[in-house]
C-alpha cells in the first residue's frame, strides 16, 4: 500500500485508493460493494438453511421454525424479512382466523437454489477431507500455544 493510500485509509478517505481487486473480481471493481453485500446475505448460514427449506414449496412461519433446527424465532423473522427485501422470499398474508402467512421462494430465490445445492455438495464432497485438515491443524496449535 503506498503512502497517499495509507494516508486515506487512516483519514476515512475514498475507499477506492485503497481496494484494489485483481484476479477474477477485477471485471466486477464498480459493484464490490453491492456484491460483498449479496455474499454475506446468501452466504449466511440462516439464509441458506431458509431458502433450502422452501426449496420443496411454500411453508408457513411455524413450519420454517420446525424445520431449521436451532434457529431462534427472532433470527427467522430477521432473515425471512431480509430475503423477502431482496426479492428472494415472497411473503403471503391471508385474511383469515387465525391469520395465516406462506413463505415461498421467488422466481431470483429459486435461481439461487441450484447454487446453494451446489454449494452443499461441494461441502459434503469434501467434507471427509476438511474435517481431517481442521482436526489436525487444531492438534498442532493446541499443542504449538499458537494463538494467531
Amino acid at each position: 500500500m503506498s503512502h497517499a493510500e495509507g494516508q486515506a485509509a487512516v483519514t476515512g478517505g475514498t475507499r477506492a485508493n485503497v481496494l484494489r481487486l485483481s484476479g477474477p473480481c477485477e471485471r466486477w471493481a464498480r459493484d464490490a460493494d453491492f456484491i460483498r453485500e449479496i455474499l454475506d446475505l446468501v452466504g449466511d448460514k440462516w439464509s441458506m438453511l431458509v431458502i433450502g427449506a422452501l426449496a420443496d414449496g411454500d411453508a408457513r412461519y411455524s413450519d420454517l421454525d420446525t424445520e431449521i433446527p436451532a434457529i431462534s424465532r427472532r433470527m427467522l423473522t430477521l432473515t425471512l424479512k431480509r430475503l423477502e427485501r431482496s426479492g428472494l422470499v415472497d411473503r403471503t398474508a391471508y385474511a383469515e382466523v387465525p391469520p395465516r402467512v406462506v413463505y415461498s421462494l421467488t422466481g431470483l430465490g429459486a435461481s439461487l437454489l441450484s447454487a446453494v445445492e451446489h454449494l452443499a455438495a461441494w461441502s459434503s464432497d469434501h467434507h471427509t477431507e476438511i474435517r481431517h485438515h481442521q482436526d489436525t491443524y487444531d492438534t498442532s496449535t493446541t499443542h504449538s500455544g499458537r494463538l494467531a
